[in-house]
């Protein structure tokens, strides 16, 4: 099981944008369920998945209308959330950097 840090971050954005709860929902429990331990293995579950830098990954959240940055520490299994937003939020970022607020 993976831990999951600043889930309050995910309830905030689903305030603010109710279509995207199902789907945030949905990712929360696939990687509080995990047991990763590579890239590869995440793919698995999230094809679309891809390493930015730093330990972080972008994932597309409901069919691609937005986008989380998460740091995952694979070998402590704890995922620590950057950002989550829109995808043009998301082109005016640095998400090897950014960190959320």
């Amino acid at each position: 099981m993976m831990v999951i840090i600043k889930k309050s971050a995910l309830n905030s954005f689903g305030a603010n944008h109710p279509d995207a709860i199902p789907a945030l929902n949905e990712w929360y429990a696939k990687v509080k369920s995990a047991d990763w331990r590579n890239l590869a293995e995440l793919k698995t579950t999230f094809l679309t998945a891809d390493y930015i830098a730093n330990e972080r990954y972008v994932c597309n959240i409901k069919g691609n209308h937005y986008r989380i940055v998460v740091r995952f520490r694979f070998s402590s299994r704890t995922v620590f959330i950057k950002f989550i937003g829109t995808h043009k939020a998301y082109d005016k970022i640095d998400p090897a950097t950014i960190q959320q607020e």
